[in-house]
């Protein structure tokens, strides 16, 4: 046995026969071809062959004097339509009022769990605790030093 076929053992070879997507490099599936580093394939992306491959046409079409205008006119407009949209005072004025809002809610919150513990509280001390607690040996938890 020759030492180069001992070497070539468990190595992948590229050669002529074998498939374009197989050998190194980027493969563009479109175009059937690989190239051999990324700056390259951008190109590639990017160039005629690529696009016209996409079915996409490469030519410009010239612009008249009168479509340049009525262009810059669109943008013009654009412009004025967002100057008018957006009024700073409108927008300071919305934005208090949802604090304000979401302030309220919150405050209401706090008052509904607050109405929820008291009535909770209520329940627990009319359902005989007090009884248990005098079985037990000690009148509370320590809230005040009066003695019973």
């Amino acid at each position: 046995m020759s030492i180069w076929i001992l070497n070539s053992v468990n190595r992948k070879f590229v050669t002529k026969t074998s498939a374009l997507c197989a050998s190194g490099g980027y493969y563009c599936n479109v175009c059937d071809c690989v190239v051999k580093d990324s700056i390259n394939f951008l190109d590639h992306i990017n160039g005629r062959k690529h696009q016209r491959n996409l079915g996409m046409s490469m030519k410009i079409e010239r612009s008249t004097l009168t479509q340049v205008k009525q262009r810059i006119e669109l943008n013009k407009r654009k412009l004025e339509a967002k100057k008018k949209d957006y009024d700073f005072e409108e927008r300071l004025e919305a934005t208090q009022e949802e604090e304000e809002k979401k302030r309220l809610e919150k405050k209401e919150r706090r008052r509904a769990e607050k109405r929820k513990l008291e009535e909770d509280s209520i329940v627990t001390a009319t359902d005989g605790g007090d009884d248990m607690a005098a079985l037990m040996g000690f009148s509370g938890f320590g809230g005040s030093k009066k003695s019973s």
